[in-house]
Order: C-alpha cells, then sequence, then structure tokens
C-alpha cells in the first residue's frame, strides 16, 4: 500500500469515530427553510419574466433599427 492510501484509511476512521449522526427524529427542516425555498423560487420565476421582457424590448428595437449595425453584422439565422 501506497503512503496516501494509508493516509486516507486513516483520516476516515478517525472520521468514523468522531462524526456522530444524529437520528432522524432529531432532525427537521422547519418553517424558515420552507420560506427560503419558496423565496428562491419566486425569485428564479421573476428573474425569468425579467429576462423575457428585457429579451423582448432588445428584439424589437433590433428590428426598429435603434441599434447600430456597423460595418460588419454576422448572418442571422
Amino acid at each position: 500500500m501506497g503512503s496516501m492510501t494509508t493516509v486516507v484509511l486513516f483520516v476516515t476512521g478517525v472520521l468514523a469515530l468522531v462524526d456522530k449522526t444524529p437520528n432522524a427524529n432529531d432532525v427537521k427542516a422547519g418553517w424558515t427553510a420552507f420560506a427560503v425555498f419558496v423565496g428562491l423560487g419566486l425569485a428564479v420565476v421573476l428573474l425569468g419574466m425579467s429576462l423575457s421582457r428585457h429579451l423582448k424590448k432588445a428584439r424589437n428595437s433590433a428590428e426598429r433599427g435603434v441599434f447600430d449595425e456597423g460595418p460588419e453584422r454576422p448572418a442571422q439565422h
């Protein structure tokens, strides 16, 4: 065995002795975690709606010719 394998086995053994896993009945997420989860979901929805609106505005402005096309413009698909 190499020295790295010995170190990994030693660290794994020490962690198994030190790490005390709680019982399933002792762990509860609670309402705060649920509120954070819902808040993050709402933030994703709002950011998606904002992105959609801004992309529509940019497309409409490009169609009206608001942006300077310059001498070189890549082909549109």
